[in-house]
């Protein structure tokens, strides 16, 4: 049965726990010799650790266009209508997060800028373990292709049909059979079989998180993503919704955290009673009663505004705020979901933004992975003689101060030539 700790007396909003970060550092031990050992033996470690890991048997590593193609034809018309709707949402989502390029005049001969460039190649890993997950591959995939990255590969551990059909559906043609450390290895790294790539996105285990922790700065990675995590601000509200909304992180993961906030001790305890009510008849209740039992709360607070500072404090991945007027106070969240008609499950599927997300605490520092994350912005400068001119005094003082005595004389010697000069004396 789920906590209710009620915080109503005089700081009890200061006992409200941080969501803890993944105890990684066991992992960290554990990843680190897989990934020095694809790093230097390339797929003759990744094919051990497939066999070992990922039930690869005698499999090629990479799925055959052939397969693809029979996984896609076997996809019911329901699921193939499905994944194009959400397609379709989270490529117009997409294309609006994108930056525009910029080229102008900021002062007389200062011309500024940027470009816009797709990085070359991505690894999207997409789990497919307790529960195989198509809708990662659409939420990290489709925001790639609206980026423009030529190159796309994905890598899932014993992927599911639905994993195979929707990536034959998308267009990708690249699709490897390994999971874990491994996988991430073999992407960072690269292999004979898998060539490296510049970013790897998606969710994954505590091996998988730990892995990208490793390679970070060898590779780009999203984020180190723990286990899923909701927060559901409700003054009122109708208990069987808000119940079901808690179900439906607590079913991802016995770690998934699913937090309820409110002001009222008779909801608190209708929603208690729901959530076991519901229990009784949920086919993944084995997981989610171990996540609503173990690291699943409903925090009573005095006042809402102090659950909106609890809420700030956690900076989870998922925000429900049942009135839309509180969203001008939340600072750090993954996703807002606004109003009570907006279950956080239409974000996990079709409703746009991706649900790659921010957990532990990690949304105080960036919301979820977004089309953005795919390309590069690369300014640009050009400068009028007139302008250098006008800057020379700011950029020989600042140089000579380091110590740079090469970059003044670099400005110098432009300023010092007949045609510079007379370009100058023109303007």
């Amino acid at each position: 049965m789920i906590k209710i700790l009620d915080l109503r007396q005089a700081g009890g909003a200061a006992m409200a726990e941080r969501l803890r970060s993944d105890e990684l550092q066991a992992y960290e031990e554990a990843v680190r010799p897989i990934l020095a050992a694809v790093r230097a033996e390339g797929d003759r470690a990744l094919l051990r650790y497939a066999r070992q890991f990922d039930g690869l048997a005698d499999q090629p590593l990479r799925v055959s266009a052939e397969e693809l193609e029979e996984a896609a034809q076997q996809l019911g018309a329901e699921i193939r209508q499905a994944a194009e709707t959400a397609r379709r949402n989270i490529w117009q989502f997409a294309k609006t997060q994108l930056p525009e390029e910029r080229f102008e005049e900021y002062s007389p001969g200062r011309m500024l800028g940027w470009i816009i460039r797709p990085l070359g190649a991505v690894g999207c890993y997409v789990p497919s373990g307790r529960y195989p997950l198509p809708s990662t591959l659409l939420m990290t995939v489709v925001l790639a292709q609206a980026a423009g990255v030529p190159r796309i590969c994905v890598a899932s551990p014993r992927p599911s049909r639905e994993i195979l059909g929707c990536a034959y559906l998308l267009g990708v043609r690249e699709v490897y059979r390994v999971g874990g450390a491994q996988a991430i290895a073999a992407l960072a790294y690269g292999t004979e079989t898998i060539p490296r790539v510049e970013r790897v996105v998606g969710p994954g285990n505590a091996y998988v998180a730990a892995a990208k922790k490793l390679v970070a700065g060898d590779v780009g990675i999203d984020f180190i993503a723990g286990p899923t995590e909701i927060v559901i601000l409700a003054a009122d509200g109708d208990a069987r919704w808000i119940a079901a909304d808690l179900l439906a992180q607590a079913e991802h993961d016995p770690a998934a955290r699913a937090i309820l906030i409110t002001t009222s001790e008779s909801l608190a305890h209708q929603v208690r009673s729901e959530l076991e009510r519901q229990l009784q008849d949920l086919p993944t209740a084995a997981t989610a009663r171990a996540s609503i039992d173990g690291a699943s709360v409903i925090y009573l607070v005095r006042t809402m505004e102090e659950g909106i500072e609890i809420c700030n404090r956690l900076a989870p991945e998922h925000v429900s705020l049942h009135d839309p007027s509180w969203m001008g106070k939340i600072q750090n969240a993954g996703c807002i979901f606004l109003g009570p008609g907006s279950p956080e499950a239409a974000g996990d599927y079709a409703a746009g933004p991706s649900h790659v997300l921010p957990t532990n605490g990690a949304a105080r520092l960036r919301g979820g992975l977004s089309a953005a994350d795919f390309v590069k912005l690369i300014a640009v400068q050009q400068l009028s003689p007139c302008a250098l001119q006008e800057l020379a005094p700011a950029i020989t003082t600042l140089a000579r101060a380091e110590g740079l005595e090469a970059h003044a004389r670099s400005i110098e010697i432009r300023l010092r030539e007949v045609q510079f000069v007379s370009a100058i004396s023109q303007n």
